[in-house]
């Protein structure tokens, strides 16, 4: 028998542990709206929005659109019609990915739970095949950069993320490499760059052991990437210029890596779409996250074993205690998909200790 689906959302306010900030500003708490699905059965799945206001959401406009999107999901009532139910969303907010995330996150657990499962077996995935997440380091004072890789070195993370796009991004590098001589770094522009500049600077990033180097161009300049691609000496990841399904074959041929999102692409049927178009095109691929929750993190967690690298770190730059859920271990970055011995996502709501 179809059960009877019931939902409900809130918001909320998630404090950082540091102010953070990229190219484009600055933030010091993440917006966050929770998602929640339950079967009528005891069973509630659990899901999160992040919004960016950068692909023009807030959280304002996240509540907006949930009962919208909600009532999809009541009008079906069967939580295992992902596909029917996401298919459905899209056509009533075309917009909105994060929104439409948040209820795929929760559908998604609410599925695997019924069925007594992980979400990475209900996708018969490998979970000791998942990469190490990626923790990164915002912008700041150098020194205060170096302290703060001090703090991630001590804490056992081996690869880190640098933003960068300053006037003295090689300053930083250099002494975020000396504070950590044996760390695997990865650097992010944010769009701050020109194709000249990125050439350049991926010249003495590669002397100083870098990975590889995350969007430097404007995604408005699709051009300027190319240039960019061709001329630089390090692997080109494209973050902001591959928000759809769309968007992979556009960038094929100017970068060498996919950064896919869960909050850009509108959900985890999409997101498993655009990592097979992108091996399909020749691209490795990285799954990125916003400052989220781990009611969310968690869900980015499963499609790990899909993954060349991962920057799941979102719920890690939280305060402490800031976060409403726990999530899948990330101990020094490792995602041990291995070690959640519960149905669902894992996201387990620490005020009740109960996995929803």
């Amino acid at each position: 028998m179809t059960p009877s689906l019931s939902t409900s959302f809130e918001r909320v306010s998630l404090p950082l542990e540091h102010e953070f900030t990229i190219s484009r500003g600055s933030t010091t708490a993440a917006e966050n709206v929770i998602v929640r699905v339950e079967d009528g059965g005891g069973m509630t799945g659990v899901g999160a929005a992040a919004p960016s206001a950068h692909y023009g959401e807030t959280a304002g406009t996240v509540e907006a659109v949930l009962p919208d999107l909600l009532a999809e999901v009541e009008a079906v009532g069967d939580p295992h019609a992902l596909a029917e139910i996401e298919d459905r969303m899209q056509h009533v907010v075309a917009d909105n990915p994060a929104a439409r995330c948040a209820v795929s996150i929760a559908l998604h657990d609410l599925a695997a739970k019924r069925l007594g499962v992980p979400l990475y077996r209900l996708w018969g995935l490998d979970p000791t095949e998942a990469p190490t997440s990626s923790y990164t380091i915002g912008i700041d004072d150098t020194d205060v950069m170096r302290e703060k890789t001090s703090a991630a070195v001590e804490a056992g993370y081996s690869t880190l993320k640098l933003k960068l796009g300053t006037d003295r991004d090689r300053e930083v590098v250099e002494a975020v490499r000396e504070e950590a001589p044996d760390a695997t770094l990865r650097v992010d522009a944010n769009e701050a760059w020109t194709p000249r500049e990125t050439a350049r600077k991926s010249e003495w990033l590669a002397d100083l052991g870098v990975e590889f180097i995350e969007q430097p161009l404007p995604a408005s300049d699709p051009a300027g990437l190319k240039d960019a691609f061709e001329r630089s000496v390090l692997p080109i990841a494209a973050d902001e210029s591959c928000v759809t399904l769309a968007d992979v074959p556009r960038i094929a041929d100017r970068c060498d890596i996919a950064n896919l999102k869960l909050m850009k692409c509108g959900g985890l049927l999409e997101a498993k779409r655009m990592i097979h178009a992108a091996r399909a095109h020749g691209l490795e691929v990285m799954l990125g996250c916003m400052v989220e929750s781990n009611a969310a993190i968690a869900a980015g967690c499963h499609l790990g074993p899909l993954l060349d690298y991962a920057d799941l770190d979102g719920s890690l730059l939280l305060a402490e205690d800031a976060d409403p859920f726990d999530g899948v271990p990330m101990p020094e970055g490792r995602i041990d998909l291995a070690a959640v011995d519960r149905p669902g996502t894992g996201a387990v709501d620490r005020a009740s200790g109960a996995s929803e």
